[in-house]
């Protein structure tokens, strides 16, 4: 081990081991053999699978070897996660990056310096590919830890991905505006010494180096087409001679069956010969009749259907965050029992408070408070109130939240992002209003971050008071169990006054809650309908 340490203490040696290895290979299975029986593989030793470590190879890879056996003469096995025979030639190890993994290999291949392959980082926990948005590093560059090399478009947002050690970046693999790049593909080349930079010009990754592909069964051979052995043309029938056919008139005879199949295919009967009992026509001289014509039949006519080749149309190309809505939305339709619940709130003492919060909020500098402002507000509170309604649905148990986390469903051009108000009924009604501007703007900039969208335990979606929806159903997002869709809040109605023939005219909104079936019975969901109309209907109860 202390030999072994000497020659690879320094990365910058790694380029040269290979070559002291080479020369005496003897070396490396004494350093093996004296470690075995060391660890009591030897006779008397340990008879089963042990494991022990090589020491911190080059300050950077920690490999871990396996001896199999009972004794060293016997069958002596060592798996050392190297890709070559021996020592020096290239290791791989994962490294911690911002929010996931990225995938850094230490390379020493033929003709090249030391070096680093920095992988695509898996940067959200359902991200299986990302783009690269821009480099804020160009080739030739130093780098340090903690600085930013580039910006990565997920399937959430774009994160800033950081250098992980100190070198000079001397290859750019993937440019910006590199799209679909698999998670743990080489997208950038590291080096240690600035001399080395320019040995990478024209580098190209291997295939071996390039992310795993995934493992696809062999395409199974085509079945042997069984090939009718059929004449070109349909045999004769064998026809009996009939000493005279038997008519009545015009009448043809033919069974039942016969008589079906003809008029089903609109085959007149005169066409075909008869091959039963006295010149009968029966079922198989119909088959055999269709089966002549049909190859005689002319194509098709050209049909309406076909004039879609001629349609003007655009392919837009899918945005990250538009792949993952749609398999999110997909798997919560098709795995989550759906059902809906609708009432109608009285909103009149919600837009008068409203009115005097925002008079005093302009008169302090704040930020107007909106009607979704008080919305979530009020499904916060009703879920404290109805804790049933923020749990999630696991297949061992219900877990039930004890911070009230509200997503707020923000429309983009990029597609739909949730970005989360935390802790949302603790929250004044300022701060709120302060957070879902912040967090909307971002969110249009494609610039949240993940701890700006994760976490979530219920979610409003909004379309009244941007779009005048009247009344919507939304679809649950998951793991959550309930969603809350918001209509219009402008619908003027007449109701009934206080005596006979006395009418008056209020607001009304008319909200629906989406709710999962395993977690929330039907019950639960009015309860809950039933606290967050309270709120709504008598706004000053959400200051108490």
């Amino acid at each position: 081990m202390t030999f072994a340490s000497r020659i690879f203490h320094h990365s910058r040696k790694l380029r040269h081991s290979h070559k002291i290895l080479q020369s005496d290979r003897a070396t490396l299975a004494r350093w093996v053999s004296n470690d075995v029986s060391q660890h009591g593989l030897g006779p008397g030793g340990n008879h089963g699978v042990s494991k022990f470590s090589s020491g911190n190879l080059f300050n950077r890879s920690y490999r871990t070897v396996s001896v199999v056996g009972t004794q060293l003469g016997n069958a002596l096995r060592t798996e050392m996660e190297v890709h070559t025979t021996y020592a020096g030639t290239k290791f791989n190890r994962n490294l911690p990056c911002p929010k996931g993994n990225s995938r850094i290999s230490f390379s020493t291949a033929s003709g090249l310096p030391a070096h680093q392959e920095i992988g695509m980082p898996s940067l959200s926990p359902t991200m299986t590919e990302g783009n690269i948005a821009r480099w804020l590093k160009k080739e030739g560059d130093k780098i340090a830890p903690g600085e930013v090399l580039c910006e990565v478009e997920t399937d959430k947002a774009t994160v800033e991905m950081e250098c992980m050690e100190e070198g000079y970046l001397a290859k750019i693999l993937r440019g910006d505006g590199s799209s679909g790049i698999k998670v743990g593909e080489i997208i950038a080349i590291t080096v240690e010494e600035e001399e080395d930079v320019a040995k990478f010009k024209d580098y190209q990754p291997s295939t071996s180096d390039s992310a795993p592909a995934p493992e696809t069964s062999p395409a199974p051979s085509p079945p042997k087409e069984e090939i009718a052995e059929t004449p070109a043309t349909s045999p004769e029938p064998k026809i009996s001679t009939p000493s005279a056919l038997p008519s009545a008139g015009n009448r043809i005879f033919a069974s039942p069956l016969a008589r079906k199949l003809a008029e089903d295919h609109n085959v007149p009967l005169s066409n075909i010969k008869g091959t039963g009992p006295d010149g009968r026509i029966v079922k198989a001289d119909v088959e055999g009749y269709l089966a002549s014509r049909g190859k005689e039949v002319p194509p098709a006519p050209k049909t309406a259907a076909t004039a879609t080749a001629t349609l003007d149309y655009t392919d837009i190309p899918h945005t990250q965050i538009r792949k993952v809505t749609a398999s999110r939305l997909l798997q919560s339709k098709q795995t989550i029992p759906h059902y809906y619940l609708t009432v109608d709130t009285c909103v009149d003492k919600l837009m008068e408070l409203r009115s005097q919060l925002n008079a005093l909020q302009e008169g302090s500098g704040g930020k107007r408070i909106s009607v979704n402002d008080l919305v979530i507000k009020a499904a916060a509170l009703a879920l404290r109130k109805v804790p049933q309604c923020n749990s999630s649905w696991t297949n061992d148990y219900i877990r039930q939240y004890h911070n009230v986390n509200i997503n707020v469903a923000v429309q983009t051009d990029n597609g739909l992002y949730v970005p989360i108000i935390r802790d949302a009924d603790k929250k004044g009604l300022s701060k709120i209003s302060e957070e879902v501007k912040h967090l909307a703007q971002k969110a249009k900039e494609n610039s949240l971050k993940p701890e700006d969208y994760e976490g979530g335990t219920f979610t409003v979606s909004n379309l009244g008071g941007p779009f005048g929806i009247k009344q919507f159903c939304a679809i649950i997002n998951p793991p959550q169990s309930g969603i809350l869709a918001v209509g219009s809040a402008a619908e003027k109605r007449v109701i009934p006054g206080g005596g006979p023939d006395q009418y008056n005219f209020a607001s009304f909104m008319s909200v629906t809650l989406s709710c999962d079936h395993r977690v929330i019975d039907g019950a639960i969901g009015a309860e809950w309908l039933k606290a967050f109309k309270g709120y709504i209907e008598n706004p000053e109860t959400m200051l108490l």
